[in-house]
């Protein structure tokens, strides 16, 4: 047994509904690592619970997999607004969040979250970023006036698969990673904590 089946073994065992989403995303779909996969998903659920926000934003939902989890931890009257780009998944997404227990929690929007985080006229306890690398800065400056005081906002892929410290690596998104990283890591506003999970997962809080 290696260190991440060692990992997996040791924390609450994923869902039932959830491998099925794991499963079909691999048959169906390209580049099924987007999956948040279940210690990510776990830690989704827990964070959410620990937070106990009332309105929530997912930009990039994919398959629904992360979805599912911070629904799971969602507080009673919690809503999460989740936005997707992908057109072709639109209707699979809204079919697994339909047959899922927070169906009525979660409204789907398919869409550029460039457009569509504009449209919504929430305040946001806790925001979940997980869509085009490139465009990280401009999702979080639309973000932070629209948090609450003592909000998160949970930025996925941090570490870009190490690229963020391989000077090499000039493409756009590695670029748009690096760029939205120094940015979090010294705004007076808010405070940071990287984490060396999976891709990255940086956990940013709200000063209030």
């Amino acid at each position: 047994m290696d260190l991440d089946e060692y990992i997996l073994a040791h924390i609450s065992p994923e869902p039932e509904h959830l491998q099925r989403i794991v499963r079909n995303t691999y048959l169906h779909h390209l580049y099924p690592r987007m999956c948040s996969g279940h210690l990510q998903g776990r830690l989704l659920k827990m964070l959410t619970q620990m937070i106990q926000p009332q309105r929530i934003v997912e930009l990039g939902a994919f398959t629904g997999y992360s979805t599912l989890c911070i629904a799971e931890g969602m507080p009673e009257g919690c809503h999460l607004h989740t936005i997707e780009i992908d057109d072709e998944v639109g209707e699979e997404l809204d079919e697994t969040i339909a047959a899922s227990p927070w169906g009525d929690s979660i409204t789907l929007h398919i869409g550029d979250a460039l457009e569509v985080l504009p449209t919504l006229n929430e305040t946001w306890d806790m925001a979940f970023i997980d869509a085009n690398k490139r465009n990280y800065i401009e999702y979080y400056e639309l973000l932070l006036p629209r948090m609450r005081p003592g909000g998160f906002i949970l930025a996925d892929n941090t570490l870009w698969g190490d690229k963020v410290v391989d000077e090499k690596a000039h493409d756009k998104q590695s670029q748009g990673i690096e760029q939205f990283n120094d940015l979090v890591a010294h705004d007076p506003k808010v405070e940071t904590v990287m984490l060396p999970l999976r891709d990255g997962l940086t956990l940013i809080r709200v000063k209030e």
